[in-house]
């Protein structure tokens, strides 16, 4: 009951903060660069983790920030293991560089929210025609590289369960090598405090692991998205190893219990 309490007014807190925030930014687009007008909106993902911190108590803990590259003109492309709309709140305030997310287009539409990622240089895509949602990709996601950007996908496409995998799609490993930008592969547990498709959330520590960066020159896109994975997979298994069943050969691994003897014959 407390955690349901609390998660009501964590969402009570997302809408009235998000209102007059994606009101100021859809005025200042009229006069703003699209870097200023980023950082206006990374406040307000700051302020609605800062809501989920103190509100619901979840924390969260980050190791790997040393693979980034410390180049400023330096593109990389993300790409995130995705299990709640914990970590697409976060990235922004996480990472040292504007980001720019590929996303359904669906989400434009969302009252102040989605208005104001509509301002954003971003890359929001049809899912219904996917010729023309990768053309759109490698058109905006070449200008974004090019401008030493960082793009952020998510290769399993929607939000996965805790302790599953999603069929990771190679659009950003294909991105990676049409452009010769690196990728980074990230793995975090978010859906350990907030699981997809609700908005129960419970008390907890999120952890987020990046990765070595992984260069795309010369790579197959299929090649390149199964050392990502394999990666990412593995290191789940890490952050969040209750959520992972041993593997099979550990259990079979294991020698059987012995027989049991063989009941005492009662005395006469």
């Amino acid at each position: 009951m407390l955690i349901a309490l609390r998660s009501l007014l964590f969402v009570l807190y997302l809408i009235v903060t998000v209102i007059p925030w994606g009101s100021a930014v859809v005025l200042c687009s009229l006069f703003l660069n699209s870097t200023r007008l980023y950082w206006m909106c990374a406040g307000w993902l700051r302020i609605a983790i800062w809501g989920a911190r103190v509100i619901c108590g979840v924390t969260w803990r980050v190791r790997g920030m040393e693979h980034l590259p410390a180049d400023g003109k330096q593109s990389v492309i993300l790409l995130s293991k995705h299990q709640s709309t914990w970590e697409t709140f976060a990235y922004p305030m996480l990472m040292p560089r504007p980001l720019a997310y590929v996303f359904k287009r669906e989400l434009i539409y969302i009252p102040f929210f989605g208005w104001s990622m509509a301002r954003l240089d971003m890359i929001h895509i049809d899912r219904s025609k996917r010729s023309e949602a990768w053309n759109k990709v490698a058109a905006q996601g070449k200008r974004i590289a090019a401008q030493g950007n960082w793009i952020i996908m998510f290769p399993e496409g929607t939000r996965v369960a805790r302790g599953k995998a999603g069929d990771y799609k190679t659009g950003g490993a294909r991105l990676a090598v049409e452009t010769g930008v690196p990728v980074v592969p990230i793995a975090m547990n978010s859906a350990r405090c907030w699981p997809r498709k609700s908005f129960l959330l419970k008390p907890g520590t999120i952890d987020i692991a990046i990765g070595p960066m992984i260069p795309s020159t010369g790579r197959a896109p299929a090649e390149l998205m199964k050392e990502v994975q394999t990666w990412i997979e593995a290191e789940m298994r890490v952050l969040d190893p209750e959520a992972y069943p041993p593997p099979a050969a550990a259990v079979a691994d294991v020698p059987p219990a012995p027989p049991a003897p063989p009941p005492t014959p009662a005395a006469a």
